[in-house]
């Protein structure tokens, strides 16, 4: 069934050129703005793999290297209207439907307007909040995963639990917890400061990551899209969440042996970092809720986004050996990774 959603997008991609949309990113520049930014790759040999294989006669020991790396699994966008994510081939062909769709069951439920999005000015009273921005959000598998797997093959790469093109996370069809904050207000990181916390609270913070919605009062808007991005991946690399989404989680087809990623854990490189796409290009990878007080522009110095759109490449560390027999016996590591 992924084969089959995979190649409906590629035709609906063919059929709409990206020139007729609006959108700061395509597929091809996803692909050269990753590859712009290898060194997040970390490509590690860690240890070894050891293998039983057997003939009609006899059975051998066989070795296999043990590697290390990150893979970008998803592009997670964060952007003000619905339907009009910033990847200009996904706003092409989802963005139809979360507008034709989703539109007319925010209107009947919600009484929401498609349209509304951005600065959103809560309540009817002076002395409530003025402030709350919100955002739409997307997580899309990324595009390159489809070379990650044919290198795989050799033995010297690991596949990505993602599967390229397929929406993991849309806002749009999460409307009713992502616009309404229910049942994300009642646990208790939404209510206790100081839990989940993007930064080192009290001392620092960007926000808090729960309640994991689309609102948020951060007034620096590349860091309240960047709260937005981390609330999505917390939620798709982990099971049973209270939210409408597809997990990354499992482990993925492969003829060797693989160990994939954990869930997200925001300011924990070893669970996985970001690399901005747009509105700026990023060439490295780091953790949200850096601190950034002692600096004059601050974190999103250079990085606001006149139509408020941001990307961002998710990457997350996987390790995993060839296949050299019939039946797995241990590995040993001669490294930590990551």
């Amino acid at each position: 069934m992924r084969r089959q959603n995979i190649v409906f997008l590629l035709m609906l991609m063919l059929a709409f050129p990206s020139s007729v949309f609006a959108g700061s990113i395509n597929t091809v520049s996803i692909i050269s703005k990753t590859a712009s930014g290898l060194s997040c790759l970390q490509w590690r040999a860690i240890g070894a793999c050891f293998w039983l294989r057997c003939s009609w006669f006899s059975c051998r020991v066989k070795v296999s290297l043990k590697v290390g790396h990150y893979n970008p699994d998803l592009v997670v966008s964060a952007y003000n209207e619905l339907g009009g994510n910033p990847w200009r081939e996904v706003s092409a062909t989802l963005g139809r439907v979360q507008k034709s769709t989703a539109g007319t069951l925010l209107t009947s439920l919600l009484g929401v307007s498609v349209g509304s999005a951005g600065n959103r000015t809560e309540g009817s009273r002076h002395r409530e909040h003025r402030n709350m921005i919100y955002r739409e959000a997307d997580a899309i598998g990324h595009p390159i995963g489809t070379i990650n797997r044919i290198i795989s093959l050799g033995g010297l790469a690991c596949p990505s639990q993602a599967t390229p093109f397929v929406p993991y996370f849309q806002s749009s069809l999460d409307a009713l917890s992502w616009r309404t904050e229910i049942p994300e207000t009642f646990y208790p990181a939404s209510v206790i400061p100081g839990m989940r916390e993007m930064g080192s609270w009290p001392a620092y913070t960007w926000g808090s990551l729960y309640p994991r919605t689309g609102w948020n009062t951060q007034t620096d808007e590349p860091k309240a899209a960047a709260i937005i991005a981390q609330r999505v991946g917390d939620i798709v690399t982990r099971r049973g969440q209270a939210h409408v989404y597809m997990s990354l989680s499992g482990s993925p087809s492969y003829s060797g042996k693989i160990w994939p990623p954990g869930p997200l854990v925001e300011r924990n490189s070893r669970s996985g970092k970001w690399q901005m796409l747009t509105p700026r290009t990023d060439r490295s990878c780091s953790t949200f809720g850096t601190n950034d007080l002692t600096s004059v522009a601050g974190w999103g110095g250079g990085k606001v986004d006149s139509g408020g759109d941001y990307a961002w490449n998710l990457w997350r560390p996987y390790k995993c050996c060839r296949r050299r027999g019939q039946l797995f016996l241990f590995s040993v590591n001669w490294m930590p990774y990551p």
